[in-house]
């Protein structure tokens, strides 16, 4: 009995590339023994809803897009509670995810490593109810990804991230927060916060080291607010050199962790608006995803 495989893809991210691949990597799917279902996005949340139709009726779940389209997968994926191995065909503007995991670039290299058929048994975030692929995040710039629009994306790249990013520095806002982890309590005003499991952000490699993305543990980065000019500088000297030794940037290993804020702060899950919660829980979810990727990472 043919084996079936539903590819879910976002038409438009990535300038669209994925039009002038698609026929080679369904022809990639068909010579691997799968009959292939292809969904094309139509709106927010369609992939989202293709895995929930689908996850039970398939052998694996192909997707292809940027790190939203991705998001919304594993999302629908751990809600149903499936097991299906799921491909992933980077084709956004960032693909921190991809990048993480050493994924091929090129879209047919992708699409012939998944059929090779092995397994990454990768962890996810639980955000409340919600659930993360690889980063949520508040603070500073973390509405840049979500309010980009995606034309904009598409036409600047990596810069459309930067120039939406720049035009914030003038207005930075704090939040008092508590933030519980098996290893204490932290409080403190914050401007920017991030909990990943990803080796790059923003398209921003290495920003945490040591990073394990199926070791059932979280990299959470808080950023303290800056009193004066010299203490943002000494931020932002600690970023690029990828440094956690100021005593302005808490940078440290967690499974779970809580976070209360005084009044509603926006997150963002994967890129993309996760809400604005004055209580978070985040669990790792080890291990829940089953990636198809080579098995050496």
């Amino acid at each position: 009995m043919e084996k079936k495989l539903v590819f879910i893809f976002n038409p438009k991210a990535g300038k669209g590339k994925i039009k002038t691949s698609l026929m080679d990597i369904v022809d990639i799917f068909n010579k691997g023994g799968y009959e292939v279902i292809i969904r094309a996005t139509q709106a927010p949340k369609d992939a989202y809803e293709q895995v929930k139709k689908y996850a039970d009726k398939v052998d694996l779940i192909v997707c292809s897009g940027g790190d939203g389209t991705l998001d919304e997968v594993v999302t629908g994926i751990t809600e149903v509670g499936s097991k299906v191995p799921v491909g992933y065909i980077p084709a956004g503007s960032t693909n921190d995810f991809a990048n993480s995991l050493f994924m091929p670039k090129n879209m047919l290299d992708a699409a012939s490593m998944i059929m090779k058929e092995e397994i990454y048994r990768c962890d996810v975030g639980r955000f409340n109810s919600q659930t993360f692929a690889y980063v949520a995040a508040f603070g500073l710039f973390t509405d840049v990804s979500y309010e980009t629009s995606q034309d904009l994306k598409n036409i600047l790249g990596h810069l459309a991230y930067v120039l939406e990013g720049a035009k914030r520095l003038l207005d930075i806002k704090a939040y008092h927060m508590k933030v519980t982890t098996e290893n204490g309590v932290i409080e403190d005003n914050f401007i920017y916060g991030m909990v990943t499991n990803s080796r790059s952000v923003g398209g921003f490699k290495n920003l945490t080291k040591d990073v394990d993305m199926n070791d059932g543990l979280f990299e959470v980065t808080l950023i303290v607010q800056p009193k004066n000019p010299l203490e943002m500088q000494e931020i932002v000297r600690n970023l690029l050199n990828m440094e956690d030794n100021s005593d302005l940037i808490y940078s440290f290993k967690a499974r779970k962790l809580t976070v209360e804020a005084e009044e509603e702060v926006a997150w963002t899950l994967d890129g993309e608006y996760g809400g604005s919660p004055r209580l978070v829980e985040i669990e790792n979810l080890q291990q829940a995803l089953n990636l198809c990727l080579k098995s050496d990472k």
